[in-house]
């Protein structure tokens, strides 16, 4: 198989990413579009009904409960487009090079094989930064998180040691009143 063949290939297997891609944008805008249509379709007709007076239930917290989490459209996103978008663009990248040194063919068409890696580069790029960002933001909140941990050591180590001498000051003043 020449490399122009497998070139092809990756080319067809990055179209078929990019439709499924847009397919799943258009289902989750269909899904959003239905979520508003069906509640206003469903008019409410008013019931006599008689009014109770109900207390609510205090909720039991789980922390269990709060840990899960459901899997959203952007985690999703992240797994099916997005991680491999940037795999195939680096893939795509170097099997070019490795194939540009080797073979002449690959280099006479250079020019649409670096138009195709830099029309996958821009949106795997957007995603690397972003991806980046939230990596950052994470890495700050654990810093800030850690600084106020040692702050909170700090203070209470302060504290301790003011109670110490305080109790050993009012213990020494206690003695010194009984010797008198």
């Amino acid at each position: 198989m020449e490399p122009i063949d497998i070139l092809t290939y990756m080319g067809i297997a990055m179209a078929g990413c990019a439709l499924i891609l847009f397919l799943m944008i258009l289902i989750q805008v269909a899904r959003r579009i239905m979520t508003i249509l069906v509640p206003l379709a469903k008019i409410p007709t008013p019931k006599k009904t008689l009014v109770k007076n109900i207390e609510p239930k205090p909720k039991e917290r789980n922390n269990m409960d709060e840990k899960k989490e459901g899997v959203t459209f952007n985690d999703l996103f992240m797994f099916m487009i997005a991680v491999p978008l940037v795999l195939l663009w680096v893939g795509f990248a170097g099997f070019v090079i490795h194939s540009g040194l080797g073979d002449a063919a690959v280099l006479e068409n250079i020019e649409a094989y670096t138009t195709l890696i830099a029309i996958l580069g821009g949106p795997a790029l957007l995603i690397i930064k972003d991806a980046l960002d939230v990596w950052k933001q994470e890495q700050a909140e654990k810093t800030a998180f850690y600084k106020l941990k040692a702050q909170a050591v700090i203070d209470y180590n302060k504290s301790q040691q003011e109670q110490a001498q305080m109790i050993e000051a009012k213990q020494q003043d206690h003695e010194h009143k009984q010797k008198k």
